[in-house]
C-alpha cells in the first residue's frame, strides 16, 4: 500500500496451533500484529515470553530479533503491517511457494539460500547457524546456478 508518508504491507496470518515463523529479523521494517482471534505468545531475542490476546497489538521494532506462535488451540487469526513495505511480500511469497512445492513442511533449502543471500541487508533467520550462512549458502548457490534452481521460469528468478 501507499500512504503519503510511506509504504507498508498488509498482512493478515492464520496460524495453526503451536506453528509460528521461527525467530527472525526484520533489520529495516517495523512489523506490527493485531490478534483478531486467538491467543499470540511472543518472545524478543533474550527475553521471555509474552502473550496477546484478542484486540491487542504487538509491535517489533526494526532489527529486533523475534517470534511468534500460536499459543492456543483454535487457529489465531492477525492482521498488521511492515513498514516500509521494501521486499517483504516477494520475500515471503517465494518462501510459502517454496514451501508449497517442497510438500508443506519446509522450504527447499537452495530457495532459503538464495532469499537470504540475496535480502540478508533486509531479512536474517536465527536459528541457520552464521557460519551457514556465510559459508555454506554461497555455495549452495553457486551448486544451484549450475543445477538450473535460478534459471528464468524457475520459481525464483535472479
Amino acid at each position: 500500500m501507499q500512504t503519503d508518508a510511506e509504504d507498508y504491507v498488509e498482512v493478515e496470518n492464520y496460524v495453526h496451533p503451536k506453528a509460528g515463523p521461527p525467530m527472525h529479523v526484520h533489520y529495516l521494517q517495523e512489523e506490527a500484529l493485531t490478534i483478531v482471534s486467538g491467543r499470540m505468545g511472543y518472545q524478543i531475542e533474550g527475553q521471555e515470553a509474552q502473550y496477546a490476546s484478542a484486540g491487542e497489538t504487538v509491535h517489533f521494532a526494526p532489527g529486533v530479533a523475534h517470534r511468534f506462535w500460536n499459543d492456543g488451540d483454535d487457529i489465531l487469526q492477525c492482521t498488521g503491517y511492515a513498514r516500509p513495505a521494501n521486499n517483504l511480500e516477494y520475500f515471503l511469497s517465494q518462501l510459502y511457494a517454496s514451501t508449497r512445492s517442497s510438500g508443506g513442511n519446509r522450504s527447499d533449502s537452495f530457495d532459503v539460500a538464495y532469499l537470504l543471500t540475496r535480502y540478508k541487508s533486509e531479512f536474517g533467520m536465527l536459528v541457520i547457524p552464521p557460519f551457514v550462512q556465510k559459508f555454506i549458502f554461497p555455495i549452495q548457490m553457486v551448486i544451484g546456478r549450475l543445477l538450473g534452481k535460478y534459471d528464468k521460469g524457475a520459481t525464483l528468478k535472479l
